[in-house]
């Protein structure tokens, strides 16, 4: 049982944030893993085959998130300087730490690993070099294996912020805390986290605590130390084993006299992110038929497109869940 006092001053400073690095190397971890996961089966079913053709599964992240290791360089994950930064954010926070310190996290990962990989290798010895290819591939994982799904991911994570900061306000700071995850208990003067052995000094930790809810962890507790950086806890968001449960989206009569029934029915099947080519199987319309109406969705802020390889693939954005919402 590790404790982490908390002053007055520390108290205020708890916030949430959503991360997408935290998601990303949560989720990289996963899919590298191969296991069968039944919560992500969807999304993994999708995304391993185009991560694999990518060559993701033998790249930088598969030398420094791999599956076995219980630590993730803590450069990875830099605290949000927000509630809600952007990955291009995130990459920039990466960028600018010092060599020094991903020197640092790299041989705290060869120590949980028992030795490092050529990769790992070539980053420790010149971060200045290699930093940059790594944050190239970084991109090339999200555009295939997230941003397609961002704003389902990130209404869920939204969603699981929204709840605890309602339950923070109405039962206060403490309720909130020791409801957050089963490891974490609170007795007024300290944060406890049971299966953590190191201790937590709270002048070596940073001031503050950052709450980070993530889509793909498993039912553990991650978490962060870096000081000056705040601590971060990274647990399992409400509501995950619900993410990939297909939505009813049916198409209405109303909705279709607004948008067409062809722009309607795409957006009802998109409800994962499909090709052109797959969404003219699935409705029978011509691929010409297809792209035309995407093309005018895209201009009109309801699906975005997303490369992954040589296929394009199409989402709904935030906008159109709304609509659907409203026309269920």
């Amino acid at each position: 049982m590790a404790e982490l006092l908390f002053p007055a001053g520390d108290v205020a400073r708890i916030r949430f944030a959503v991360s997408p690095m935290w998601q990303l190397t949560t989720g990289y971890r996963l899919s590298a893993s191969g296991a069968a996961d039944p919560v992500h089966r969807r999304w993994l079913a999708q995304v391993r085959p185009r991560a694999a053709a990518a060559g993701l599964d033998r790249g930088w992240l598969a030398e420094l998130v791999p599956p076995g290791a219980g630590y993730v360089p803590d450069f990875l994950n830099p605290a949000p300087a927000g509630p809600a930064p952007a990955l291009d954010e995130e990459l920039a926070a990466i960028a600018a730490t010092p060599a020094d310190r991903i020197r640092a996290d790299l041989d705290h990962l060869r120590h949980h690993l028992g030795g490092a990989g050529p990769k790992a290798r070539a980053l420790h010895a010149d971060p200045a070099a290699r930093l940059p290819q790594l944050l190239r591939e970084i991109e090339t994982h999200w555009e295939l294996a997230f941003a397609p799904y961002w704003p389902r991911i990130r209404a869920l994570l939204e969603a699981d912020v929204f709840h605890r900061a309602r339950q923070a306000a109405r039962h206060g700071t403490g309720h909130l805390l020791n409801t957050l995850h089963p490891q974490v208990s609170w007795d007024g003067s300290g944060l406890h986290l049971a299966r953590r052995a190191r201790t937590l000094a709270r002048h070596a930790a940073g001031g503050g605590l950052l709450l980070v809810p993530t889509a793909f962890k498993g039912p553990g507790l991650s978490t962060r130390i870096s000081p000056p950086d705040p601590p971060q806890l990274a647990y399992r968001a409400r509501g995950a084993g619900r993410l990939w449960e297909p939505r009813t989206t049916a198409a209405t009569e109303a909705l279709a006299a607004v948008l067409g029934r062809a722009r309607t029915r795409l957006l009802a099947e998109l409800d994962t992110p499909a090709s052109t080519t797959e969404l003219a199987r699935r409705t029978g319309l011509s691929a010409a038929h297809v792209s035309q109406n995407l093309t005018a969705l895209r201009e009109a802020g309801f699906v975005t497109s997303h490369r992954a390889g040589r296929t394009v693939l199409y989402a709904r954005t935030e906008v159109a869940e709304t609509v659907l919402r409203a026309a269920r």
